[in-house]
């Protein structure tokens, strides 16, 4: 069913692609916008991040939670960070082992979760998760705009990235111990 919170969901697919252009081409491109390709980079990326509190708010406020709501919203948040993160790794912003390992661990629960729902278990997003898309949007956020920002925002995307890296890790574990469970009662 299309309700306002899927169609925020569909929305943050859309400004994925939008959001790696305006990272990845010349920075002279953007200059139009009168802001700074870092600084409109944030804005998309930002943006996208509030459309992420937003649906899930809505679909529980309005008891709008639907089997398709449960699919697009996680993959869209993969697809926004993950696109981000490898778009922060060509601008040499992050390193390229940390995203490999983010990338893995996205795919490797995606699979897990998949496994679970195709045997009827719902495999729903842990505190822990929350914790790490907090990280995810502070260390993108933080390393976007570092080069615009006289504050030192490269060491806070920096540390943050440390954290996200850690709760990503940390989460798949947990994950997995729950994974385990599932199999356990088939």
């Amino acid at each position: 069913m299309l309700n306002l919170p899927n169609i925020l969901s569909a929305v943050r697919i859309v400004l994925v692609p939008i959001l790696v252009v305006v990272m990845l081409t010349p920075p002279r491109s953007w200059e139009w916008t009168g802001l700074g390709h870092n600084w409109l980079g944030a804005l998309i990326f930002g943006l996208a991040s509030l459309t992420d509190l937003a649906d899930g708010w809505l679909a529980r406020r309005n008891r709008q939670v639907t089997a398709l709501g449960q699919w697009l919203d996680p993959l869209a948040d993969k697809l926004l960070v993950l696109g981000a993160l490898i778009s922060l790794v060509q601008l040499e912003r992050a390193p390229a082992w940390m995203v490999t390992i983010l990338v893995g661990r996205e795919l490797a629960v995606t699979g897990l979760r998949s496994v679970a729902t195709a045997r009827g278990v719902a495999m729903p997003a842990s505190d822990l998760g929350k914790r790490k898309m907090a990280a995810q949007v502070t260390a993108i956020l933080g390393l976007l705009l570092a080069p615009s920002v006289p504050f030192p925002l490269n060491w806070v995307g920096t540390v943050a990235l440390w954290v996200m890296l850690a709760l990503a890790i940390w989460s798949a574990v947990d994950y997995y111990r729950r994974f385990s469970a599932v199999l356990k009662n088939d």
